[in-house]
């Protein structure tokens, strides 16, 4: 036994060594004392000790590099040895340079930055993007080769080139393709050569080839190579265009999602009861809100939070509008000016009891990972995430409040009552609790809203009121109470509003969308779609 343990230990050790050398390079020892060098040179010496040790070591050095780009390379002042250092979370991490492991934290002053300045950057980021022309990972040389774009040399075009034979993944070979094209535009011998690069690089929207295609654009060019310059030009100029169109309609997709989600809850307090709820902003500064004291709760699963609070605003919400319309509602069915005025009256104390309980200031609340970041469709054109997500939500809520109100029992009784309260009575159903639970399941679903509007804004006492009118436009334009015109309403008005806005201003476009919408109420004063049958009376 006592044989056995040693072998174990024999082979643990061999292990680990063979580990620890994979995980650190070799290093010629000339190589290691430049390095020791490069603690105490002067910044116009250390580009030329870079350069040799690049020459020298290649891919080795790649951890050297990018900790150097990064501000993140120190040395140890005792023995010159060079450590990582790096800032997470408000917290400092100290690690070997090549191996990546953790060290202890040494004093302060007994460590020592290394300087770099811009000359030194643009070589790491050339330097960096050529040793990653390399990598197993198909991104990395992909972004590596349009990292090289600004700046194409012989040598790297004839790295590019020789990758370029071996290249499986399509889309680094159009990367490289499209450097090669670039180069032979630039550096073209020949005016048909370049000529011809130039056809190829036409609609092309790399930031690069504009930049390149308005420096052939010149009297000191070809008169060919500068009306080809010319042309691609002006159809990259047209593509752009057609994609900040394509831009445009995104965020007003986008902001329509908002103002469905805001005013869809309104749709069925307002369209089907027939109640002016002024405290329906407030609802939505709820479910913000809540959103806001889930994440306080769970603050290492943000990833999940949302998952958490959707549920949890809707029954928030909804349970302080039954309590609403338990309290005050009910005693003033048929009273719409003593109902508008009992309801802002809630606003307004909802409002302070939350600047009571979380102060005036606003609240960030945080996205999770997935929602954070966007699509990259091309250069010019992306898809933020998180307005993607809350479109689809929305669209989603919409749905799930359709089948509610056209499949359940539920929904039957809601529009039995909204058509005729008294009949509905007389046929047995408890009205006064259907209206409870209508009442509730709007101001649910406006807490549900508030949940979406937190990952686009911040939180805060008076959410809510940036919405209520556009809530009523969109329910009044839309038809009331008919969701498939809130639906068409919603949507039309954020189009509307994001296309206005870059000519007129914000305030402007909102002015002109109201004025629009009650010269159309003059003349169809039941909006797109009316109400039919007796409902309609």
């Amino acid at each position: 036994m006592k044989h056995f343990f040693i072998i174990c230990s024999v082979l643990l050790a061999l292990f680990s060594s063979q580990l620890s050398a994979q995980q650190s390079p070799v290093i010629a020892t000339q190589t290691q004392a430049q390095l020791q060098q490069l603690t105490n040179n002067k910044l116009r010496q250390s580009l030329v000790l870079l350069q040799s040790i690049a020459s020298r070591e290649g891919v080795n050095m790649l951890p050297l590099y990018q900790s150097l780009l990064d501000g993140q390379l120190y040395f140890i002042k005792s023995d010159t040895k060079l450590i990582k250092v790096v800032k997470e979370a408000g917290k400092k991490h100290y690690s070997e340079l090549f191996t990546d492991r953790e060290i202890t934290a040494p004093a302060k002053k007994a460590i020592k930055k290394i300087r770099v300045n811009n000359k030194i950057r643009i070589y790491l980021r050339k330097q960096i993007a050529n040793l990653k022309l390399t990598a197993n990972n198909p991104q990395v040389r992909q972004d590596a080769v349009q990292s090289l774009l600004r700046d194409l040399t012989p040598t790297t075009i004839a790295n590019i080139a020789q990758l370029r034979l071996n290249e499986k993944n399509i889309e680094v070979q159009q990367m490289m393709d499209l450097a090669l094209t670039l180069d032979s535009a630039i550096h073209g011998k020949l005016a048909v050569t370049q000529v011809s690069a130039i056809a190829q690089l036409q609609g092309n929207l790399e930031p690069q080839v504009r930049n390149t295609l308005n420096a052939l654009n010149t009297e000191q060019s070809h008169p060919s190579v500068q009306k080809a310059a010319q042309q691609a030009l002006l159809s990259i100029e047209q593509s752009i265009q057609f994609y900040g169109y394509l831009d445009q309609l995104f965020f007003g997709l986008s902001l329509g999602s908002v103002l469905l989600l805001a005013a869809i809850g309104l749709a069925i307090t307002f369209g089907m009861m027939g109640v002016i709820n002024m405290a329906h902003g407030e609802m939505i500064m709820i479910g913000a809100y809540t959103t806001y004291v889930v994440q306080l709760l769970m603050p290492n699963l943000i990833e999940y939070s949302l998952w958490v609070a959707i549920p949890l605003a809707f029954v928030v919400s909804g349970s302080i509008g039954i309590l609403i319309e338990r309290c005050v509602i009910r005693f003033l069915h048929g009273r719409p000016l003593e109902t508008l005025l009992a309801t802002f009256g809630i606003s307004l104390i909802l409002q302070q009891l939350v600047r009571s309980i979380f102060s005036p200031l606003n609240r960030q609340v945080a996205s999770p990972e997935w929602m954070s970041g966007s699509w990259e469709i091309n250069p010019v054109f992306s898809l933020t995430l998180n307005r993607l997500y809350i479109l689809a939500f929305a669209l989603l809520v919409f749905l799930a409040l359709l089948f509610i109100l056209k499949k359940t029992s539920l929904g039957l009784y809601v529009r039995a009552v909204s058509q005729n309260r008294a009949m509905a009575k007389a046929m047995g159903i408890r009205t006064a609790r259907v209206d409870a639970i209508t009442f509730g399941l709007g101001s649910g679903i406006a807490g549900i809203a508030g949940v979406a509007l937190s990952q686009l804004t911040n939180v805060g006492p008076n959410l809510g009121q940036a919405y209520i009118i556009d809530s009523f436009m969109v329910v009044v334009f839309g038809g009331v109470g008919n969701l498939l015109g809130t639906l068409v309403a919603a949507f039309s008005l954020g189009i509307a509003n994001k296309i206005l806005e870059p000519t007129t201003g914000a305030v402007l476009a909102s002015i002109i969308i109201l004025v629009f919408i009650i010269l159309f109420i003059q003349k169809r004063p039941k909006g797109l779609f009316p109400q039919k049958g007796r409902a309609a009376e």
